[in-house]
């Protein structure tokens, strides 16, 4: 029986992560792939990192993480926001890869037919500390600031056209949640989003200030509706399984190699899903 095998934050710019893709291969040909995000910056080198996978896997699925919605001084690609992520799509399906605006596909060798739904939703700022909540975005990320913490989406993800990433962040939501209804009833699924779809996994950040970042109050109860298998992610680097509502989540992010480097197995580039 084929594998269902995922990874995520990749980072292939660090130079002790680039020949870790080399690591990521199938057991067998049949062997699907899923790719949660932050392959790298650069959009050359993301097409050239998936086109590689996908030489390998059956089926790549990927979602993109905000590291590929960067728009960085040195990309020779300066698209910025929707057009910089409708440009990764585009590149994504001259390889043959799957992404969230694509028909999502259906893994068909367990007890009940589960579809993989790839999904791009962002974050809205709504996961605040006790010390944030009620208070408006402005003061939040004030407070960020005290602490140390501004992520660097906030100079390089760029909105366009919208107003702001919340606003990005709600359209999202609006085309992920429309896509999901339409998923047979009798489908369990398997949710793949860079951002974790809830907040649990979280808890363990150093600065609880980063989690404004990390996703979206409004797809709590995601994994429960839509009949989640598994909730697949990236983004925290904090690579582990955790349960919540009897639903499994995976994080699978492989991280920077100062991250991995401390840990006691090491870089694990690979995880079987199913």
């Amino acid at each position: 029986m084929p594998n269902l095998y995922a990874t995520s934050d990749l980072h292939l710019s660090h130079r002790d992560n680039a020949p870790l893709l080399d690591s990521v291969r199938p057991e067998s040909p049949d062997d699907w792939l899923i790719v949660a995000g932050d392959v790298a910056e650069h959009a050359d080198a993301v097409s050239d990192a998936l086109a590689t996978l996908r030489r390998r896997f059956a089926t790549v699925v990927w979602v993109p993480g905000n590291h590929e919605l960067w728009t960085t001084p040195k990309d020779p690609v300066q698209a910025r926001g929707e057009q910089r992520y409708t440009e990764l799509v585009r590149r994504c399906r001259e390889l043959d890869v799957l992404t969230p605006e694509d028909p999502f596909p259906v893994w068909e060798h367990g007890p009940r037919p589960l579809t993989v739904a790839a999904l791009f939703v962002l974050y809205d700022y709504s996961w605040r500390t006790p010390a944030a909540e009620g208070h408006s975005l402005d003061e939040a990320l004030r407070q960020a600031r005290e602490a140390g913490v501004v992520c660097t989406d906030e100079y390089l993800l760029h909105p366009d056209p919208y107003a702001g990433r919340a606003e990005w962040c709600a359209r999202r939501l609006e085309v992920s949640e429309k896509r999901l209804a339409e998923i047979p009833g009798d489908h369990g699924t398997v949710l793949v989003s860079h951002w974790p779809l809830h907040r649990h996994p979280t808890a363990p950040l150093y600065y609880p200030e980063f989690a404004m970042w990390c996703g979206t109050s409004e797809t709590a109860d995601w994994h429960v509706r839509y009949r989640a298998e598994v909730a697949v992610y990236g983004h925290l680097h904090i690579p582990r399984t955790t349960h919540r509502d009897g639903v499994r989540f995976e994080e699978v992010s492989l991280g920077y190699p100062r991250e991995w480097n401390r840990r006691s197995r090491g870089a694990v580039p690979l995880r079987r899903i199913l």
